[in-house]
């Protein structure tokens, strides 16, 4: 298990995604740095990455949803935001995954 950091709510959701999905963000780190040296092709880092980004997404629903409504809205979207922060340090190619290439005739 992976030392939790005590009382930051969205790291600890982060670690506790990463150890319960370990093959997936241990392939997907590799992913990561095949695309970081262009040795993946948009393609296929979107078809590879498409699952890493639902267990993201399901984990910051996880972490947000009880705070969505009433008073915690704003607050919600900082800690969503925080979450991200951690996932972009670990990958900072995510937000790559489902980018569209269109070539342009010249």
């Amino acid at each position: 298990m992976r030392g939790y950091t005590k009382g930051i709510k969205y790291k600890q959701y982060f670690e506790k995604m990463l150890e319960e999905n370990e093959v997936l963000f241990t392939e997907f780190e590799n992913w990561h740095r095949l695309y970081q040296k262009r040795q993946l092709s948009q393609e296929e880092y979107n078809q590879k990455g498409a699952m890493v980004m639902k267990v993201i997404k399901e984990w910051e629903t996880r972490l947000c949803a009880h705070m969505e409504s009433g008073q915690y809205g704003t607050y919600s979207a900082k800690l969503a935001e925080k979450f991200w922060e951690e996932v972009r340090k670990k990958f900072p190619l995510i937000d790559f995954v489902g980018v569209k290439i269109e070539k342009v005739a010249p």
